[in-house]
């Protein structure tokens, strides 16, 4: 899967990320760590997901990592939701500060992106961490590198 460069229609950003919504089928990521991309308008994207025990560390608490993916994903498609059918992105830098701990107990969470900033090299955007009774559990900014793509222009043929 990669909207970016199998972007025979030549959709930008936001209608390829409405397309994957649509379709209802989340990428990898999206599968092994049981989260989804349920919100996505011009520079802000919103990622949900409920952390369950596949996701703890030893320590008996949701590893730092699932924070930190919900945040990066939220950080990344809110720039990709503003990128042209020719761009695609990558993070470069993901700054994240945990403020309080998540559990199985934490219910539903919401990561929510907003661009800060973008520009024909880089973006910059920012995230929030929010657990089901709305308590910021962490937060984030990020640095990301805008680049120009080869897309294709007809399908893949199967392998």
């Amino acid at each position: 899967m990669d909207v970016i460069k199998n972007n025979v229609a030549g959709l930008n950003g936001l209608q390829q990320l409405r397309a994957l919504i649509d379709a209802g089928t989340p990428p990898p990521i999206g599968i092994t760590m049981g989260f989804t991309l349920v919100e996505i308008e011009e520079g802000r994207a919103v990622f949900q997901g409920r952390p369950d025990g596949s996701v703890y560390n030893p320590i008996g608490s949701v590893h730092g990592g699932y924070a930190a993916t919900l945040l990066d994903s939220a950080c990344g498609c809110a720039v990709h939701s503003r990128l042209s059918a020719e761009q695609g992105y990558t993070t470069l830098e993901l700054k994240v500060a945990y403020h309080r701990p998540l559990s199985d107990l934490s219910g539903t969470v919401r990561a929510e992106g907003r661009v800060m900033s973008l520009g024909r090299r880089a973006a910059f955007a920012e995230a929030t961490l929010t657990d089901e009774n709305g308590r910021l559990c962490a937060s984030a900014t990020s640095t990301l590198l805008v680049f120009e793509v080869q897309r294709r222009t007809a399908p893949a043929e199967p392998a």
